[in-house]
């Protein structure tokens, strides 16, 4: 019971921040692939380039009536934000640190005990680690060199991706889960006149409206097609990237101009009816006007950030 309450609780919340993320912005949303119309328990794998790849999942999730299911894998420090660290936690999602301090334990604990819950999983992880930025070029050419040193393809347009947390999270759940998704997101607009490719935009620029159409293709993947061995799985992650570089050269660097700016296949523009986000958004505008309102208001606002943050940063300290 408290899990779908907490689910519902999670849709009215994310269906407000779509409403201003689509509906508001007027963004073209472009889907390449099959995304299924039915809720799955999945994992969705994607290319990191900006804060609004986690809008992202939001957005196929909503199309599949499973907003609320939507976790993520996120990295360690960002469960000290405000309220959110702990929201998150609470909410399903698993922190974790990089390389060598990676606890793979505690991630297989905390997912063992959401699928003893039976919680509805959409479990968003990217698997470079970190976003893919253009202006700092230091980084896209150590995750190359690594790629060279292993042995394994070099990619242009994504960052060679590291496979603990995917294992993990699959070996983890492959008897729970339906399938996995494999996401590759372009947003329009990011290629300067000298058609080098230039920063995504933050979730600000996003809402200024200075993304007019965004890519997103998907490839719904069997587990049975997923090898179990670390060792093979993560050849076989590196080869999901290989494709993704390889839409993304089309999309960015295609020789004919008329097959750049979009993926390749059918694609559907899928509008987001206001039924889906507007609701949300007069109830919670509606709440939070009613308490700035007031002074006794005013103060519960202000407290609820105060106490809930530094309550939030004990809980995540001690129950991660």
């Amino acid at each position: 019971f408290y899990r779908e309450v907490d689910d519902r609780l999670y849709t009215i919340y994310q269906s407000m921040v779509l409403f201003f993320f689509e509906n508001y912005t007027g963004v073209q949303v472009i889907i390449y692939g099959d995304l299924p119309k039915n809720k799955e328990n999945v994992i969705y794998l994607s290319n990191h380039q900006c804060t609004v790849d986690w809008i992202i999942a939001d957005m196929l999730a909503i199309r599949q009536n499973a907003l609320g299911h939507v976790r993520y894998v996120l990295k360690d420090g960002l469960k000290w934000l405000p309220l959110y660290g702990w929201y998150f936690s609470q909410h399903g999602g698993v922190y974790v640190k990089r390389s060598a301090k990676f606890n793979e334990k505690e991630m297989r604990e905390k997912l063992r005990a959401q699928m003893k819950a039976e919680t509805p999983m959409y479990l968003v992880i990217f698997p470079e680690g970190t976003r893919y930025n253009p202006e700092i070029p230091k980084v896209i050419a150590d995750s190359q060199s690594f790629a060279e040193k292993e042995g394994l393809a070099i990619l242009k347009h994504v960052l060679t991706p590291r496979v603990k947390a995917t294992h993990v999270a699959i070996d983890s759940m492959k008897d729970y889960l339906d399938a996995v998704y494999d996401v590759t997101v372009a947003y329009e607009g990011t290629v300067d006149h000298k058609g080098q490719r230039k920063l995504a935009p933050s979730m600000t620029e996003f809402l200024c409206k200075e993304c007019p159409r965004v890519h997103i293709f998907i490839d719904r993947i069997d587990l049975k097609d997923i090898p179990e061995e670390q060792m093979y799985m993560r050849r076989w992650l590196h080869e999901r990237f290989e494709i993704k570089d390889k839409l993304l050269i089309e999309f960015y660097d295609a020789k004919d101009s008329k097959r750049r700016n979009k993926f390749p296949g059918k694609s559907v523009h899928s509008k987001l009816s206001l039924k889906k986000t507007l609701p949300s958004l007069l109830f919670l505008g509606g709440l939070t006007a009613s308490m700035l309102l007031t002074e006794s208001g005013r103060k519960l606002y202000v407290k609820t950030w105060i106490y809930g943050t530094l309550i939030g940063c004990l809980w995540v300290s001690i129950k991660p």
